[in-house]
């Protein structure tokens, strides 16, 4: 890896440099492990299902919450898993942490395991579209919920069962990740600047500074929510891959008045056939869609507001006002900077959580440097350069602020129209001036010295790529206009199916038999400093709440 020293370098946003995806990432030229089972034993490609087939429990979306909401109804019911994208294993951009950049850059490319959309606020985003959800490919990040979701959040938790649901996920994909020189930077000088105590390594969510889990292993490589499939019982699971579910069937029972029950759906494969997948017994359809896939798939259904369905011609199944509404999106705002020295790649690993609201996170990346065209004044040079950049980036908790949310299309494959107003209530806006200002902090702490340059004079001081902080970081008004400026996302937008608006304490969708909701939709807040480790709590918990429910009945 070549040194670089003194050059200039504007407008590279962290996270969205497209031009990666023509560079082939380092990633690519490393092994993937042989996986501790052949998943193609339990995959298969959706040309390949019959016309129909029964099971007795549904999941739609193989994600962060679906994978192991399966594997955990698999240990007693027949299963199917349905997944719009293919499986995640032989692709090392998402299997290792390398390519973490490139898969984003990529995600317009066709068969890409994210799908880009830009909101109404003008943030590009992404969504998974891979078996294992956005856990193949997020930062990595594993912390468990604060207090206050579990307080927020309408469920009446069974805390054991919950404590057991996490250390269930820990087992299999968690690990203490090794802090290196940004890392251990960040780490102190937040300790410096009073983001205290520091709490060490912890999946717990804890006020102060704090190195927290990540599912990526010592040699980088990614372990996603896919992964926990491999807890089920395999002769019960089936996962069909390529399968966009277009609707959920909806039948009556006989006698007048009664509810409406999901009966089973209907997805395509990719050559455009249909298919039925049915359910059977007691059986029901588990909607884990994710934040947009799933009230997008109860409107497409016919599952919402009457007014606003027939505005869409859709036939209304079932008028229920709350689908779609009660949306959320974290903003992130961050710095960038180039270190004078080549560092390692990290993703996210070390937190600190502030009392008034905020996350402050960091990671660095190694990445092709795109080199000017060649003239006869520069000659190509025969290997690949690679630069760090090194980022600090806030999170707000919460957040208040209410997005919206509206179909493109009846097409269930067409991205939604969503807006996040960002910083519309006023308490968002106060907690990121606050975590901003954490971060003006840090930089004027002694541990980022050694990532300043040093002019002729002796001078030393950042080189920024893209927006730096203000000057004046006092002055409120100013730091407010930085926050709605350089805004982005970290990829933890919820709501759309909240308990208590769209599905009961159960996750039961309201007024219909045999339809729950289970996936971050439900959450009226994002939990802890990445949301990851919750759902799949959450999949794992109402899987054993379901079986238990049926073994009580029985």
């Amino acid at each position: 890896m070549r040194r670089f020293t003194g050059f200039s370098l504007q407008h590279w946003p962290f996270f969205l440099l497209t031009f990666f995806a023509t560079i082939v990432s380092p990633a690519s030229t490393q092994q993937i492990p042989r996986q501790e089972a052949n998943y193609r034993s339990f995959v298969l490609n959706a040309t390949q299902f019959p016309s129909e087939d029964y099971f007795d429990y549904i999941v739609v979306g193989g994600g962060t919450a679906g994978c192991p909401l399966a594997a955990t109804l698999s240990r007693a019911f027949r299963v199917l898993v349905l997944e719009r994208g293919g499986a995640p294993y032989g692709d090392r951009n998402v299997m290792f942490q390398e390519g973490f950049l490139t898969t984003l850059a990529d995600a317009d490319a066709y068969d890409s395991p994210a799908q880009v959309f830009t909101s109404e606020d003008g943030v590009p985003n992404a969504r998974g579209r891979v078996l294992g959800g956005s856990s193949a490919i997020n930062a990595g990040f594993y912390s468990r919920a604060e207090e206050e979701f579990y307080q927020k959040s309408g469920v009446d938790w069974d805390r054991k069962m919950v404590n057991d649901s996490f250390e269930w996920v820990e087992r299999k994909i968690v690990f203490r990740p090794e802090l290196k020189t940004w890392q251990l930077g960040v780490r102190d000088g937040l300790q410096e600047v009073g983001v205290n105590p520091y709490n060490g390594f912890s999946l717990d969510h804890l006020l102060g500074t704090k190195v927290g889990g990540s599912i990526f292993d010592s040699f980088g490589r990614r372990h996603s929510a896919a992964d926990l499939l491999f807890y089920a019982r395999l002769s019960n699971l089936k996962v069909v891959v390529y399968a966009s579910v277009e609707k959920i069937l909806l039948a009556s029972n006989t006698y007048p008045g009664s509810r409406k029950s999901a009966t089973g759906v209907v997805f395509r494969d990719r050559r455009g056939r249909c298919h039925n997948a049915m359910v059977r017994g007691n059986g029901e359809v588990l909607v884990s869609a994710g934040a947009i896939g799933s009230p997008q798939l109860l409107l497409l259904s016919g599952i919402g507001p009457r007014g606003y369905l027939s505005s869409w011609r859709i036939p209304v199944a079932h008028d229920l006002p709350y689908v779609g509404k009660f949306f959320y999106d974290n903003p992130r705002n961050s710095i960038s900077i180039v270190p004078p020295m080549p560092l390692e790649q990290s993703l996210i690993q070390v937190v600190g959580i502030i009392p008034s609201g905020a996350y402050i996170e960091a990671a660095s990346n190694v990445i092709p440097f795109a080199a000017p065209a060649r003239t006869v004044f520069i000659r190509t040079p025969s290997s690949p350069l690679y630069l760090t950049v090194a980022t600090l980036m806030a999170k707000i908790n919460g957040p208040l602020s209410i997005g919206s949310f509206s179909l493109a299309s009846t097409d269930v494959r067409v991205s939604p129209i969503v807006r996040f107003n960002y910083f519309h209530n006023p308490v968002d806006m106060e907690k990121c001036v606050n975590g901003t200002r954490t971060i003006g902090d840090l930089l004027r702490s002694s541990s980022m010295d050694e990532f300043k340059f040093r002019d002729g004079l002796g001078n030393r001081d950042f080189r920024f790529i893209g927006p730096a902080l203000p000057v004046d970081q006092s002055n409120y008004e100013v730091m407010a206009d930085f926050c709605r400026r350089t805004v982005s996302t970290i990829w933890h937008y919820h709501g759309g199916c909240l308990v208590g608006k769209v599905v009961d304490a159960d996750h039961r969708v309201f007024g219909i038999n045999s339809l729950r909701i289970v996936d971050g939709s439900t959450f009226v807040l994002s939990p802890g400093t990445n949301p990851q480790a919750t759902v799949m709590m959450l999949g794992r918990y109402v899987g054993l709440k379901i079986i238990r429910e049926r073994m009580r009945n029985k």
